[in-house]
């Protein structure tokens, strides 16, 4: 596995020879010698592993921690996007279930919620690596659906969007080489999500732990309340304070929640 580099939005430089599978998926966060669990962070549609970067200082000894990086950004930016959760959850699933290591916790924020699922549901089907718990952040529970076409949208129409949900600097989205740079991932992602419908199946097996912000336009408390019928394990829920990207604007009260879901599932340190 390997670190990344670069911004959310900018291009990095980019190595010729094929990289190894997890080192093309995962980037490192946060090591750990003797960690009691393995936290993997999805990010939302359009984000990129370093929107979890700040997690950095602040998460327990006990963790150690990387962030997925999706087709079509940053450094896998020459890579076609995928645009769907399916294949997505796939390819993700493939790299987890291969890789030694400590129990894993899947975290994702809004469409990475939504794929942290559906990757924690393949893991539990394979019956290897079933996830220690499963933190989701930002989204109504996968039963719930909406008509959304937000990837139909033009280029300007797009843009709009994401400054409503205020998840990019206005000065990226104001750069016409970056929001051409941008875009194809955004409107990948937001067909990959906007397209998802939850296939049958048994709620999952292990704890789950559901983020809100109290004004996010994106999920209701109501309907991220929902995601109780979604495991037969235990659910703690947790309401903050602002919209669809609360943890960016209340990044410590954020990771001390997140610090303290990952003590209650993965336990304290020796000492």
């Amino acid at each position: 596995m390997t670190t990344a580099s670069g911004n959310a939005t900018g291009q990095t430089s980019r190595s010729t020879a094929p990289a190894p599978r997890s080192d093309r998926w995962l980037r490192r966060l946060a090591s750990a010698p003797g960690a009691r669990a393995r936290l993997i962070c999805f990010p939302h549609a359009g984000g990129s592993a370093s929107f979890f970067f700040p997690l950095r200082r602040s998460l327990p000894d006990t963790v150690e921690a990387y962030a997925v990086q999706y087709p079509g950004r940053q450094d896998r930016l020459a890579e076609p996007c995928l645009s769907s959760i399916d294949e997505l959850a796939d390819a993700v699933c493939e790299v987890l279930r291969d890789e030694p290591g400590p129990p894993l916790v899947l975290f994702g924020h809004s469409m990475g919620a939504i794929l942290a699922f559906e990757v924690a549901r393949r893991l539990e089907r394979s019956g290897a690596r079933s996830p220690l718990g499963l933190i989701v952040s930002g989204r109504r529970a996968p039963s719930l659906t909406r008509t959304e076409t937000v990837h139909q949208l033009d280029d300007a129409g797009l843009i709009d969007e994401i400054r409503r949900l205020s998840g990019t600097d206005d000065a990226l989205l104001d750069d016409p080489d970056i929001r051409e740079m941008i875009l194809p991932a955004l409107r990948a992602d937001y067909r990959a999500i906007e397209t998802y419908r939850k296939s049958p199946g048994p709620p999952l097996g292990c704890p789950l732990s559901v983020f809100v912000g109290d004004e996010d336009p994106r999920a209701s408390r109501a309907e991220a309340d929902a995601w109780r019928d979604h495991t037969s394990a235990d659910v703690t829920f947790h309401v903050f304070s602002g919209g669809h990207f609360y943890l960016s604007d209340r990044p410590q009260e954020f990771a001390d929640t997140l610090t303290h879901e990952l003590t209650r599932l993965c336990g304290p340190a020796d000492g």
